[in-house]
């Protein structure tokens, strides 16, 4: 077994993508007479988006245009931010089959000073193949235990993790306890276990809560019985208001749960998955808690619940006024399919959702919750010219990127698909299946 894991740790390196990073913009692009998605002021038909130095500088018509810049003409077609993927183990793993190449789960129960972005590969041939459909930037989640880390939002193109890391710490990540209540047996030996299992794990969370904050006020004291924990130190942001939690609940007993323990503890709270949100709408208005909506493209949770309940909860969240934004699947074993993320959102749009507010809540919602709105989402001047150009509507699945920049840096968009789908087709035509 361990000879056949040295091998497939080779192979994954030997199938590392060789893209070259691109080069920072040295000169003024000015995209000419596409439909430019703005996300913030609208669309705009036959309308132009000018960058310089990674930045955009105007967003309309009748620009005024350097000497020096490059044009590109963008007729028929659509102009967008890049999308942005709310959760996911990008970069941080390659084969889920090889333990070796999981990078996103540590050892132990408890690792809030883990960090995702020192373990980000930017040579990972998942990159390639996520930004080829728009997807630029993407927070990667540590996941393993109670407590798993802080997320880093990184932009998908760069020579090292420092170059791709727009934004860390984001928020730190804590995966609640099941509270399902076990069937009676005979017997009450199980049932109690279950319930000790969940009281347990909520008390360690409260113990770290406490511990941190003991840290803190010793650590400020400059006390000389002080040290330093770097297991605590990972908490620090959060005591202090600075992070959030990213809470990560689905059943309707957890999300009540996390939502009174972070008030209780006085934390701000994300919620990451939300599966049953739509039960408890009012309290996550009330508390003004934000849902990053995981499971579009999932089945009902109940016998009773409605075939399309995963579908038209976007909506729901939508009407009782939520800030929620919507993200693929937050499995480990779907982050291969990152690039499928905008039909997570038309599934929405599909039921319910507008087609605007599906649009928003890949771009700039997931940009606000992440408190990095100002940089990137929407295109507007002065923010980062993180965007693509796309013969149709990206929410369709038949539309083809044909251009992406990242700050202002044109992207590589060939990908191993792509090599793939040309060899193949060329096998073909030589043997004369295809013209």
């Amino acid at each position: 077994m361990k000879h056949i894991s040295s091998i497939f740790i080779i192979v994954s390196y030997l199938l590392s993508s060789d893209q070259m990073p691109a080069p920072n913009q040295d000169h003024p692009i000015l995209i000419q007479g596409g439909t430019i998605h703005t996300i913030s002021h609208g669309i705009l038909e036959n309308a132009d988006i000018l960058f310089v130095d990674g930045k955009i500088t105007s967003v309309g018509h009748n620009l005024d245009i350097p000497a020096e810049a490059e044009i590109i003409d963008a007729s028929g077609q659509h102009v967008f931010p890049g999308l942005i993927s709310a959760g996911s183990t990008l970069g941080l793993q390659e084969i889920g089959a090889v333990r070796a190449t999981r990078d996103y789960a540590e050892v132990g129960a408890v690792n809030p000073n883990v960090r995702a972005n020192v373990s980000y590969n930017p040579d990972s041939e998942l990159i390639p193949i996520t930004r080829s459909n728009g997807v630029l930037l993407a927070l990667s989640v540590p996941r393993s235990g109670l407590v798993s880390g802080t997320s880093s939002l990184m932009m998908l193109d760069g020579w090292t993790w420092e170059d791709a890391t727009l934004k860390h710490p984001v928020g730190l990540h804590l995966f609640w306890p099941s509270m399902n209540i076990p069937k009676p047996k005979p017997g009450k030996q199980k049932e109690k276990k279950d319930k000790d299992s969940r009281l347990k794990s909520i008390q360690k969370i409260d113990d770290l809560i406490q511990e941190s904050r003991a840290y803190a006020q010793l650590k400020a004291t400059g006390s000389p019985s002080f040290k330093h924990d770097l297991r605590l130190e990972g908490m620090l942001p959060v005591i202090s208001g600075e992070i959030p939690v990213f809470i990560h609940a689905n059943e309707v007993r957890q999300i009540e749960a996390a939502v009174y323990w972070a008030e209780r503890q006085s934390v701000k709270m994300v919620l990451v998955g939300g599966k049953d949100s739509w039960r408890v709408t009012q309290l996550l208005k009330d508390r003004e808690i934000p849902v990053i909506y995981t499971q579009t493209h999932s089945t009902p949770m109940r016998r009773f619940e409605q075939y399309d309940q995963a579908f038209i909860t976007p909506s729901q969240l939508y009407e009782a006024g939520i800030k929620f934004c919507i993200s693929n699947s937050e499995s480990p074993f779907q982050t291969p399919h990152i690039r499928n993320l905008p039909y997570y959102a038309a599934k929405a749009a599909s039921y319910g959702l507008s087609w605007k507010e599906a649009l928003r809540s890949i771009t700039l919602s997931p940009a606000e919750i992440f408190g990095v709105e100002e940089k990137v989402g929407s295109l507007e001047a002065s923010k980062d010219a993180t965007l693509f150009i796309a013969d149709g509507d990206i929410l369709d699945v038949r539309t083809q990127v044909n251009m992406a920049f990242i700050q202002g840096r044109r992207v590589d968009l060939s990908d191993r698909h792509k090599t793939l789908y040309s060899k193949y087709r060329n096998k073909y035509k030589q043997k004369g299946i295809l013209e």
